[in-house]
């Protein structure tokens, strides 16, 4: 895949979700991508190997979260290879993002973004969700593609701030998943997201405690 189409790509994808970038933003994601892309083949970041779809399902996806983030330190779970955080990363880097997986894999490639992108709002972890204590909890967590909803509230529950929500990026709408969350849990509200190029449904689904557990 050529890189000039990739960038063609991504700047028509930006226009269409309204969503400005500089032109140095804009190379730092296509650099971001073509690091996932070379490490992907040896470590297995993500399922997606067609080139034609990366710019689509990994930067336009990500960012097609932005709306609906409002606090200044996002925790991503089951960061794997970067997606959402890095991009968001990119984009605000006023804003911390700290990146938790528990493959050691994934985040060294972390780390490796990290350094060759210069991200100084960026930390990892590497460790499991339950097993991490933070010194404060976190106001928003997001996920995508970690794990079901009712595994994520029960694992990663203690590092949510009271008040807090969970961004949770999912395909098709969840209804079993969402059935199967527990009575202290629930969805507050979901979203359709509009990813340029995607094929299928994205959903997000915004998960914060039930009023009777606040």
């Amino acid at each position: 895949m050529a890189y000039t189409h990739w960038q063609r790509q991504l700047r028509e994808g930006l226009a269409e979700m309204q969503l400005p970038l500089s032109e140095s933003q804009q190379q730092q994601l296509l650099a971001f991508l073509a690091l996932l892309n070379k490490w992907n083949r040896a470590y297995n970041l993500t399922a997606v190997r067609d080139e034609e779809e990366m710019v689509s399902r990994q930067l336009l996806d990500s960012l097609s979260i932005v709306p609906w983030i409002t606090t200044e330190h996002l925790l991503d779970v089951g960061a794997g290879g970067g997606l959402p955080g890095i991009p968001l990363a990119i984009i605000w880097p006023e804003k911390r993002f700290t990146l938790l997986d528990s493959n050691g894999k994934k985040t060294r490639f972390l780390h490796q973004c990290v350094l060759e992108l210069g991200l100084k709002n960026v930390d990892v972890i590497h460790g499991r969700a339950e097993d991490c204590q933070p010194e404060q909890a976190f106001s928003q967590i997001s996920s995508r593609a970690f794990t079901a909803l009712d595994s994520m509230v029960n694992w990663c529950g203690s590092l949510l701030a009271q008040e807090g929500s969970f961004l949770a990026m999912k395909g098709q709408y969840p209804d079993d998943e969402i059935a199967a969350l527990p009575a202290s849990w629930k969805v507050s509200s979901s979203h359709s997201l509009n990813v340029p190029g995607a094929s299928g449904e994205r959903h997000l689904l915004v998960v914060a405690r039930a009023e009777e557990t606040q």
